[in-house]
């Protein structure tokens, strides 16, 4: 049984009807008003939105389960709303998958009914300038939105992205992939180059998630060993594979925070490192080859396939055989475990083609303003296009029992039943 994680806020209790209309009369006898802050009215709305978003994310779970997809409460967020009667302080409750979208009051809009701001808020997250949305709204809904509003609009979802940043992890992942892209950003008037730092995860159950996004100057193992020490700060104690490229001094940073954790190095990047330098007329041959080590049955087929590559190529390409040795056994550490394991941890493609998406809408913009602007929309890109990165890993359940057979209690006692 999987261990709860993260603790929930004070629970938003159902709406009691006789308890309001006492304490609705008392309030009139002294005197306070209808509308407004403290309104009546306005408390009875505020107590009407919670009821109905915890209407709604009682039936988001309910459906998830009824496709065998396991699915629970994550504690609340809190922010306030415009309403008509006034502001009104409302808490939206949280569930694991993180798909839940409210319909009363949308997930990054400060109205009731704000409908609207969703659809600004889609528009910069696909990489509009906030003077294309001024004039698509315009167009669209026959609505002035000045570009001031646009900006306040999105700066109102700074809140969830530090709270989405600061969210409690679970206590063990299956696999955690790690990887970085460069982007540009403005600071004092100069441009810099700032690199991502992108962890993409798998959990007990199959579930993809991305726990974090992290923008630091440069990419280096030293960086990397704090963003994997903020992930332990929270919650991670365990991670069975760690999946990286070829940075120096990765496997060290890793093993200091996850000493457990198998580090296995991409599959994918080391061919296309072996190759960069290999002619054009024999690049087709050299990839067979090197395929024929990566593919074997097991790590002696896989020596023996290497042995065949340097008989062929060492006379002309020393240097491949001598890298694949030189990293053999973090190349070669999914040769332990079954198909399923091997395909889900030989590469990094994963996290690779999250970036791919992030660049596809990003490649037009320059550069951003600061590095909490960048954050923003990255955040907004990763929310809005969640469907294509957190579908469940297909063949779970043979991948699963593989994991119980080399990892034990250390893997099912995360798993929920």
């Amino acid at each position: 049984m999987k261990k709860e994680v993260n603790k929930q806020s004070k629970k938003v209790e159902p709406f009691d009807y006789a308890s309001f209309e006492k304490e609705a009369i008392n309030g009139l006898y002294e005197g306070k008003g209808l509308i407004g802050e403290d309104g009546i009215f306005t408390k009875l709305m505020q107590r009407f939105i919670n009821a109905a978003l915890e209407g709604e994310v009682t039936a988001h779970i309910k459906e998830d389960k009824k496709v065998g997809r396991p699915n629970r409460r994550n504690g609340y967020t809190h922010k306030k709303i415009d309403t008509d009667l006034g502001e009104v302080h409302i808490s939206p409750p949280r569930e694991r998958t993180g798909e839940f979208e409210p319909q009363i009051v949308g997930k990054w809009s400060r109205q009731l009914g704000g409908g609207l701001d969703k659809h600004i808020l889609m528009m910069y997250a696909h990489g509009n300038s906030y003077s294309d949305i001024k004039r698509q709204i315009r167009e669209i809904y026959g609505v002035d939105y000045s570009e001031s509003s646009i900006s306040e609009l999105t700066e109102q979802v700074w809140g969830e992205v530090v709270n989405w940043q600061q969210r409690p992890l679970l206590s063990l992942y299956c696999v955690l992939f790690l990887d970085g892209m460069y982007f540009t950003s403005r600071e004092g008037g100069k441009s810099t180059r700032k690199v991502l730092y992108s962890i993409y995860s798998i959990d007990a159950n199959g579930e993809r998630d991305i726990l974090g996004i992290y923008i630091k100057e440069s990419e280096g193992a030293h960086e990397w060993g704090r963003v994997l020490e903020d992930l332990k700060r929270r919650g991670i104690e365990d991670v069975l594979f760690c999946c990286v490229d070829g940075l120096k001094g990765f496997s060290e940073s890793i093993e200091q925070v996850f000493p457990k954790a198998i580090v296995q190095r991409c599959i994918v990047h080391m061919v296309r490192s072996s190759t960069k330098y290999v002619s054009y007329q024999y690049i087709k041959s050299v990839c067979s080859d090197l395929r024929k080590i990566y593919s074997a049955v097991d790590r002696s087929g896989a020596e023996m396939a290497l042995e065949a590559f340097k008989e062929t190529w060492n006379a002309k390409y020393p240097e491949i055989a001598k890298q694949w040795e030189a990293n053999w056994t973090e190349l070669m550490a999914f040769m332990d475990y079954g198909s399923g394991i091997r395909k889900m941890i030989y590469t990094t493609n994963s996290v690779e083609a999250l970036h791919r998406q992030i660049r596809k809408v990003t490649k037009t913009k320059g550069s951003w303003v600061n590095d909490k602007a960048l954050i923003k929309q990255l955040y907004l890109i990763l929310m809005y296009g969640s469907k294509s990165w957190n579908k469940k890993v297909l063949g779970w359940l043979n991948i699963s029992k593989d994991l119980n057979q080399h990892f034990g209690k250390r893997f099912s006692e995360h798993e929920l039943e």
